[in-house]
């Protein structure tokens, strides 16, 4: 079945993407929640001519972000964290970690927008984080984990 999405939605689509899911998927749960709604003929009518009047503001969006991005991947960020005599971290760092780090250097970034690219950070070290800024722009940022 053919959707047009809400809302972004994590591994499936960004805000007015059209894109195809199982139809169970779809009916029983994307559009209850009102995530997205069936892409009907007026229904992809009413959406190309959403699309066309929003492309100038996505254009300045996308602008900001890379302007954002620019000044992200200067930045150094060091997390400190408990560990043992070993190196090994006392529970792992998280995006909420990360973030709160983020916007002590003066940036609004939502944890939410944030994942980092290994499974788990439980040791001292250095590891990348991806930050999507915009559908079309994302920053690979490494950071540092360090003993307190």
């Amino acid at each position: 079945m053919e959707i047009i999405l809400k809302q972004d939605i994590n591994k499936l689509g960004y805000k007015d993407d059209v894109v195809k899911v199982k139809d169970g998927y779809a009916v029983n749960y994307l559009i209850p929640r009102r995530l997205a709604v069936r892409a009907s003929v007026s229904q992809k009518k009413i959406h190309a001519e959403n699309l066309r009047q929003r492309k100038h503001k996505e254009d300045r969006l996308r602008n900001k972000a890379s302007e954002i991005a620019l000044q992200l991947e200067k930045l150094t960020i060091k997390i400190g964290a408990k560990t043992s005599s070993t190196g090994k971290i006392f529970g792992s760092v998280n995006t909420i970690q990360l973030a709160e780090e983020i916007n002590k250097k003066g940036f609004k970034i939502d944890r939410r927008k944030i994942s980092i690219k290994e499974e788990s950070v439980k040791t001292v070290g250095t590891y990348t984080v991806i930050i999507k800024l915009h559908r079309e722009v994302k920053v690979e940022l490494p950071f540092e984990v360090v003993s307190e």
